[in-house]
C-alpha cells in the first residue's frame, strides 16, 4: 500500500536565497506541495521587509548562509527570537558554522528542489505529529 506524499498545505515558508534561479526553482517546488512561499528575498534587508509586510507565523525559513558576501547569521538570530524554525542551505562542501547553530540542518547546493521540498514536508509533518501527541 502506497503512503501519501507529505504536503506543505497550510505551511508558510520563508525563502532567503541570493541566486535568483535557485530561489525561483525552490519556491516553485514548495508551492507545488501546497506551501505559501514568503519571498524569496535576496538579502537580509529584503527578508526583514517581507516579514514586516506579512507578519504572520512562519512554519520554516530556508536561509542561504552566504547572501552575496553577507552572512545570514544575524537574521537567523532574529528568527530564533521569534521562535521561527529555520535551516541553512549552502553551496560550500563543509560550511563553518558558529557553535550555536550546530543542531541546525544544512542542505547542500545545488539543491534537488523537488527532493528538498518533499523532505521539508516530511520534516514538518513529523513535527506536527509530535505536537499533537
Amino acid at each position: 500500500m502506497a503512503t501519501a506524499q507529505p504536503r506543505l498545505d497550510n505551511h508558510r515558508i520563508l525563502v532567503v536565497e541570493d541566486e535568483r534561479l535557485v530561489a525561483l526553482d525552490l519556491a516553485s517546488a514548495l508551492e507545488n506541495l501546497g506551501a505559501k512561499v514568503i519571498g524569496p528575498a535576496r538579502d537580509i534587508s529584503g527578508a526583514r521587509a517581507l516579514l514586516e509586510r506579512d507578519p504572520g507565523p512562519i512554519s520554516m525559513a530556508i536561509l542561504d548562509i552566504n547572501l552575496a558576501g553577507e552572512l545570514v547569521f544575524p537574521f537567523a538570530e532574529e528568527l530564533r527570537a521569534r521562535q521561527t524554525p529555520f535551516l541553512f542551505a549552502s553551496g560550500y562542501a563543509n560550511p563553518t558554522l558558529p557553535d550555536r547553530y550546530a543542531s541546525v540542518p544544512i542542505w547542500g547546493k545545488p539543491l534537488d528542489t523537488d527532493a528538498f521540498a518533499q523532505a521539508l514536508a516530511g520534516m514538518l509533518a513529523r513535527k506536527a505529529a509530535r505536537r499533537s501527541l
